[in-house]
């Protein structure tokens, strides 16, 4: 890895991590290229202000946990590929619904650069740590629609009360949110602000 980055669990062990482009469970379908394993990456300033967050956390029994944090550049070329192959919709019905596969460029669902190729932008959600169960967000990560955006109102109001909690912390703690989609941060001032790096995770 270049000087700067980390592994997450190497100042975090308690964190949980489902990271899903290292499987199949995620809008594509199958393992995204440049995730060779398991392991969650972040520059150490965005580390450092995620150990924050979790210590904020756990006084109300809370944690987080990690759906993707650095992405390689070859990752988002993958989503680019696949983003143009309109024939390919097998996981339309659980990912995208209600959107054309045609459209996810010009709703800025996907792009041809990611902030989580510059290592300080992490997908996140919270968790009961008695139950290890995640948190009511009202939708899942990665689903592409308006009930993903911080601004979606029209959620229960314990749903509601889940993003906004979600939100507080992570801006408490440095963070910016990204607008359409509820589990998506950036670390405020990050280390490599439009460098998009490409080593893979291993």
């Amino acid at each position: 890895m270049p000087k700067g980055f980390v592994y997450v669990t190497d100042y975090i062990p308690d964190v949980e991590l489902e990271l899903r482009y290292f499987g199949s469970n995620n809008f594509v379908g199958t393992p995204i290229d440049g995730y060779e394993a398991e392991q969650c990456i972040l520059t150490l300033p965005a580390t450092k202000a995620l150990q924050n967050v979790q210590k904020s956390l756990k006084k109300q029994q809370l944690g987080i946990k990690i759906f993707d944090a650095y992405r390689p550049q070859r990752a988002v070329d993958h989503f680019r590929r696949w983003a143009y192959d309109l024939n390919d919709t097998l996981m339309k019905s659980q990912f995208y619904p209600n959107v054309a596969k045609k459209d996810l460029f010009r709703l800025e669902y996907i792009a041809t650069k990611s902030r989580h190729s510059s290592g300080s932008t992490v997908d996140i959600t919270l968790i009961d740590l008695k139950t290890n169960q995640e948190l009511d967000m009202g939708s899942s990560y990665d689903f592409f629609g308006e009930i993903s955006w911080v601004s979606y109102q029209e959620l229960t109001e314990k749903q509601l009360e889940n993003r906004q909690l979600l939100q507080k912390v992570m801006l408490e703690n440095g963070f910016r949110n990204y607008p359409k989609e509820w589990w998506h941060f950036t670390l405020r001032g990050e280390p490599y602000y439009n460098k998009y790096f490409d080593f893979p995770v291993k």
